[in-house]
């Protein structure tokens, strides 16, 4: 029986294959026919194909990596295949991608700065380029965590600690304040968190109708929060008119940037986020629109000590002397609901510091325009509406006779071909599609062949 912990001659083989299978799925993304689309596999297909897959005596990793490579990664979807408009897809860098199995390599926790200082200052890097994107303060940070919903969560844990810390526990069951459009994690928010949640309808939240809300609820809302970037139909809410209701209030505004917020870097974008620097809590995912490898969202604070007087967790082999260790610095385990954690932040900030913040900027143009394109050819196309103008890099579109029916059939059609996935959804009661377009390598051909296949 192999030591599962000693580098051998197999281990050796298996690291190479490995990486030449890893270099080649990079490379296609330049190769004829390019990313495959891959496509969904039964329960029963899989079993059949790649198992039984776990015995005492193991498989060895070659045929491990035959079996992954031959059966199951081909069943995944690729997200970052240039037609996936489905949800909010995703498109790494190369050099994030690779640097992914560098911090994997390298076997580091990233809960404390006395364990992973290097890494957690490498991350805070990439943290205070879009926190000043975002025109927060100096004094702003936070951490990265796994993804919007887990970063909304430890957002609005801190903002009903902070309400609890000056107004009491009394007054009746606290109440989160949303946009119709926010997105669905509010309601799991709300059953974790114990508080009610109040949803102000229309498809943007604006301050006016933010207001009256506020006054019904009254001392009982603790939080208020604003989309910039809803995942159906793109939009951006009235942040800045938000913000002032939210000011005079003394209600915490929680900003849900998810998606959008990486078009703060985009200057033919950026006047759609005014207000958001008045946030006292943003999110924005690297993994959607700022190119990095699943999973990272970057969570921050206007001031984060009042994140860490709710998330730090103390024991006596946790609350270490300095003196004694010799490092005292940020511990983004203080600033979410986590203790243990990757640097899931590195490979966005190799990527960021590798290509520059230039090359980002016109990444992030570049699909912005691919989506002002479709957007025009779905105009001039007889057959076709738009839904709502696009404000960022969603388009909303109808076929005009169909229904929820014919639309799914279609989308199922041009998954099985590989051709394309694109996601059915429904505006106002009413069935649609949408194109999510946040993969440089999109080209307004792309778009085209979705369009042309609604004839």
């Amino acid at each position: 029986m192999r030591d599962m912990h000693t580098y051998g001659e197999e281990a050796d083989q298996f690291g190479a294959a490995a990486f030449d299978f890893a270099r080649h799925r990079i490379r296609l993304d330049v190769e004829p026919g390019g990313v495959p689309l891959g496509r969904p596999r039964t329960q029963a297909d899989l079993d059949a194909a790649a198992g039984p897959s776990i015995t005492p005596g193991g498989l060895g990793e070659r045929e491990v990596l035959r079996r992954f490579t031959e059966f199951l990664e081909p069943a995944c979807l690729s997200i970052d295949f240039p037609r996936y408009f489905a949800f909010i897809p995703a498109a790494p860098t190369e050099t994030s991608i690779i640097a992914d199995m560098v911090v994997s390599a390298c076997s580091i926790y990233g809960g404390t700065w006395l364990e992973g200082a290097g890494a957690v200052w490498a991350e805070n890097e990439a943290l205070r380029w879009i926190a000043d994107l975002a025109g927060l303060p100096a004094e702003a940070g936070g951490c990265f965590v796994s993804g919007g919903t887990l970063g909304n969560l430890s957002a609005l844990v801190a903002a009903r600690h902070d309400a609890r810390a000056r107004r009491g526990r009394g007054g009746g069951r606290l109440t989160l304040i949303a946009g119709q459009s926010a997105h669905t994690s509010m309601e799991t928010a709300a059953e974790c968190l114990d508080v009610e949640v109040v949803r102000v309808p229309g498809p943007k939240l604006t301050g006016g109708a933010l207001a009256p809300v506020m006054e019904a609820v009254g001392e009982r809302a603790f939080a208020v929060v604003s989309t910039a970037g809803s995942t159906n139909l793109g939009l951006v809410d009235d942040i800045a008119s938000v913000a002032g209701v939210c000011r005079s209030a003394g209600v915490w505004l929680h900003v849900d940037a998810a998606y959008g917020g990486a078009a703060l870097a985009a200057p033919s974008a950026r006047g759609r986020f005014a207000g958001i620097e008045q946030a006292d809590s943003l999110i924005v995912d690297p993994h959607k629109w700022l190119f990095a490898p699943f999973d990272a969202c970057a969570l921050l604070y206007r001031a984060p000590d009042q994140a860490r007087a709710c998330h730090a967790q103390h024991s006596a082999y946790l609350d270490l002397d300095p003196v004694i260790t010799g490092a005292a610095g940020w511990n983004p385990s203080d600033y979410a609901l986590h203790l243990s954690r990757r640097t899931r932040g590195v490979p966005f900030w190799f990527s960021l510091a590798a290509y520059g913040t230039a090359a980002y900027v016109n990444a992030i143009e570049g699909c912005l325009a691919v989506t002002a394109e479709a957007a025009a050819m779905i105009r001039s196309a007889p057959h076709l509406d738009l839904v709502a103008e696009p404000e960022l890099s969603v388009v909303a579109l109808r076929r005009h006779g169909w229904d929820a029916a014919r639309y799914c059939a279609w989308a199922r059609d041009m998954l099985d071909a590989g051709l394309a996935f694109v996601c059915p959804s429904a505006h106002e009661g009413e069935p649609m599609l949408r194109i999510a377009v946040v993969n440089p390598r999109t080209t307004v051909d792309d778009v085209r062949l979705v369009l042309d296949a609604l004839r």
